[in-house]
């Protein structure tokens, strides 16, 4: 996933994250566009997954 699929499709990503786990706040979902890579390790941390599990499960939910 490049930086330009993350941007396009991160406002229907990050709603779909926050319905599978409510208790993630805006901070923890936050996308600063030439950020993804700190934000795809918020997202390891918070799941405890590989960044290339992390990358597997947003297309997932794309």
């Amino acid at each position: 996933m490049d930086s330009l699929d993350l941007k396009g499709k991160w406002n229907e990503l990050k709603g779909k994250i926050k319905q599978q786990y409510a208790d993630w706040t805006d901070d923890d979902l936050k996308y600063e566009e030439g950020q993804d890579e700190e934000l795809l390790g918020k997202i390891q941390q918070k799941l405890g997954k590989t960044r290339e599990e992390v990358i597997d499960w947003l297309k997932g939910l794309g």
